[in-house]
């Protein structure tokens, strides 16, 4: 499956499309805008993730003898077209944010510049990756940040929507902020930690449960966690996991790490009387570990009851993004380049506001507070603005343009977020290793203030329009509503 050729992971309708343009010779280069309108989960913000597969895909992107012999096949493609695929490279632009870093709805998490054709067949495939990757490390930053420092780990192969799903959702889940994957393959693809323990069936599987443990610390010494809830949590499990400990105290074995994991039943009451049990045995460096379909919900609400579970392992609820099972990225035109080389802006108008675009070839600066570090705003102007950090900086609203904040000048700095990663069809961008990614996003985390991150009813981070992208924005509005193409 790692072989599987993508060219053709499209919609039928960007082939249609593409056909289109080069029977009618309109092929001009424009610009596409990959964004979101919204955070899934109710979050405060997301993770961008998945630009590794997005630069594999486009740099693999070529079609087949198989490929155009089945196009021809659906009866619907000239010779003419189906020759031009033959030869077909992608010859543009891409610049994206980089994975791992905060973004927020509106704004460009990629965009192509690129001629028509080649912008529109590379759609479908741009979307499935982003809107995947960037779901699942959303989500893990919720979990990881309700865990309140304890370790998560990604369990969710078995449960995820297939292979790839299970692949590059355990990927995803890394750069989110998990210690680790139960995901074997993942741990070789992407050079991560892999982790695991043991099932209730190697339990049931001898003669009794102190057996199986025993000869389970015995194979694996310097790494025994126990399952502990096959038969009987406090009166058997813990017990004989003890009984093991003690075991293996006495010859002289001492663990990297050891502790129980438990799987069911009520976990906090359990863990706070295991805790105890292992604390009076003289093992107070046990772990305890927890599974259980938990999400950042329930882990948030353990930790409320004072539960005494230091390692997490998260499978279905994170894996599938259960409560919020999308992401919800589109991708847009925002100009079209003229005969001089300029970008026309170019908005897509809506009865539903939330669905308007913002034209034009763009950029995106985020700015922060000098002082203390954190994220003030994102500034969305086009790409041949300049900003002056020792000058004073308004910030408005564009939804509400009489809501401003003034920014002195000295007392912020600016970074640009989009980065090049494909000029003129060569890559120019060296991806980081998924933990390095994993290590750049908790430094993104930590500049966004607390009250942003928090699970429920967080704080909005603003995401503004420079003055002459609201203006032109604002213009080509007018110009729709006096033509009439609001009724439209």
């Amino acid at each position: 499956m790692s072989l599987q050729n993508l060219t053709l992971l499209t919609d039928l309708y960007e082939l249609t499309m593409m056909q289109g343009y080069f029977e009618t010779q309109e092929n001009d280069t424009v610009v596409f805008d990959v964004f979101f309108r919204s955070n899934p989960n109710q979050n405060g913000y997301s993770i961008m993730a998945g630009l590794e597969q997005v630069i594999e895909y486009i740099k693999n992107l070529n079609f087949s003898y198989e490929d155009v012999d089945y196009l021809r096949s659906l009866g619907i493609f000239n010779e003419d077209f189906l020759q031009y695929l033959s030869g077909f490279h992608f010859s543009g632009n891409i610049y994206a944010i980089p994975e791992g870093t905060v973004v927020f709805p509106k704004e460009p998490v990629l965009k192509v510049i690129a001629p028509i054709m080649e912008a529109q067949l590379v759609e479908t495939a741009i979307l499935n990756i982003i809107n995947h990757q960037s779901l699942i490390a959303t989500k893990t930053a919720r979990v990881v940040y309700a865990a309140q420092g304890d370790g998560i780990m990604e369990f969710g192969l078995r449960r995820a929507q297939g292979p790839d799903a299970g692949l590059y959702g355990a990927r995803a889940a890394m750069i989110g902020g998990c210690i680790g994957t139960s995901n074997v393959l993942a741990g070789k693809l992407f050079d991560v930690p892999v982790m695991g323990t043991h099932a209730h069936s190697w339990i049931m599987s001898f003669k009794d449960e102190y057996t199986a443990f025993k000869e389970y610390a015995r194979l694996y010494p310097d790494a025994c966690t126990l399952l502990v809830d096959t038969y009987d949590t406090l009166k058997s499990g813990v017990p004989n996991a003890i009984r093991v400990f003690k075991e293996m105290k006495e010859n002289g074995i001492h663990p990297k790490s050891y502790g129980i994991r438990l799987d069911s039943g009520d976990l906090a009451y359990l863990s706070k009387k295991a805790r105890k049990m292992l604390d009076e045995a003289g093992f107070p460096d046990a772990v305890i570990a927890a599974s259980n379909d938990l999400d950042e919900f329930l882990i948030h609400d353990l930790k409320v009851q004072g539960a005494k579970i230091t390692s997490w392992g998260v499978g279905t609820n994170l894996i599938t993004s259960k409560d919020c099972p999308s992401f919800g990225g589109v991708y847009k035109l925002a100009a079209i380049q003229d005969a001089t080389g300029t970008f026309i802006p170019k908005i897509k108008i809506s009865e539903n506001t939330e669905k308007i675009t913002n034209p034009g070839n763009k950029t995106i600066f985020r700015i922060y507070d000098k002082e203390t570090g954190k994220m003030r705003a994102d500034l969305i102007c086009f790409a041949d603005e300049t900003y002056d950090t020792e000058k004073d900086l308004v910030l408005f609203d564009p939804n509400a343009t009489w809501k401003k904040t003034k920014l002195e000048g000295g007392s912020y700095t600016m970074r640009e977020i989009l980065k090049p990663v494909f000029i003129n069809g060569s890559c120019v961008y060296n991806s980081p290793n998924v933990m390095e990614i994993a290590k750049y996003c908790q430094q993104e985390k930590e500049t966004l203030w607390d009250e942003t991150k928090r699970l429920f009813n967080p704080h909005k981070v603003y995401v503004d329009l420079s003055q002459k992208l609201y203006d032109t924005k604002t213009k080509l509005l007018n110009n729709a509503y006096s033509k009439g193409d609001h009724e439209s």
